[in-house]
């Protein structure tokens, strides 16, 4: 069983459609733990202020197969792609970690680089996983969020 990390966020309906993505979640993964629900500000967009987390869960499938069924549940909730990259959404779901691994093909990257540049995704998994190390910089999650510039971007637990 390989432990995968999932950033979920939400500006549209955020509480349902995130509870509806919890639901769907744990009829794929097991074991499944979230952070605290954070809201933050758009980021590269005017819109409503997202809500956010980070969800730990134990599976057996293998990375595409991970990123398929997480496409698939933004699919089911109405996840639109027609638009702008940075724009809202009903539901948004990236595999941030899949164990320890390194892994590129197209677009599908694990570990994501936004675990660096998001706080909206490293304090989640700095609460979650605060001493477990980034594969790539080597760093702690919990060391990677004391020393990351949170002037950048507004973020708040909830």
């Amino acid at each position: 069983m390989a432990t995968i990390f999932i950033s979920i966020g939400s500006n549209i309906n955020a509480y349902e459609n995130i509870q509806l993505a919890l639901d769907d979640l744990g009829k794929i993964f097991n074991d499944i733990k979230n952070s605290t629900y954070y809201e933050s500000e758009a980021v590269g967009f005017e819109g409503d202020n997202f809500i956010n987390l980070v969800t730990q869960a134990e599976t057996s499938l293998d990375i595409p197969t991970v990123a398929e069924k997480l496409h698939a549940i933004e699919d089911q909730h109405g996840r639109d792609r027609s638009g702008p990259k940075f724009s809202s959404r009903t539901i948004d779901l990236d595999l941030l970690l899949y164990d320890d691994e390194v892994y590129e093909n197209g677009k599908l990257q694990i570990p994501r680089d936004e675990i660096l540049t998001n706080a909206f995704v490293l304090w989640p998994l700095a609460e979650l996983i605060p001493d477990q190390r980034h594969p790539v910089v080597g760093q702690s999650y919990g060391d990677l969020w004391l020393k990351f510039d949170k002037s950048t971007q507004s973020l708040w637990p909830i």
